[in-house]
């Protein structure tokens, strides 16, 4: 089973490799998986230890080696080196829409 990590409305799960289409994302000192609408807070990994790719409508995160999602309202979460698709949590709306659950 593949390693699986859910911090607030952030869900990471570890996958084989990068899809061969993916391109890299530059960030400067941080790579910030998502924003909290409430708070203004982050969910968020140092960029000297991950890289963030996109394809096809999918960010994927890879581990250098080590590194720490952190989030100023939720314990910090280790990974270790490898590569994880990252999944925001969405809802159903009465309006029938799906939105990103606000953290």
């Amino acid at each position: 089973m593949p390693a699986q990590f859910r911090q607030g409305d952030v869900f990471l799960i570890q996958v084989e490799s990068l899809p061969e289409d993916a391109r890299e994302e530059i960030h400067s000192e941080r790579i910030v998986l998502a924003y909290g609408e409430a708070t203004g807070h982050s969910h968020s990994v140092s960029n000297k230890d991950a890289r963030l790719y996109f394809s096809s409508g999918q960010h994927f995160l890879a581990v250098e080696t080590n590194a720490k999602l952190v989030h100023e309202e939720h314990e910090a979460i280790a990974l270790s080196g490898g590569v994880y698709k990252v999944v925001r949590q969405r809802e159903y709306q009465q309006s029938g829409m799906l939105r990103y659950v606000d953290d």
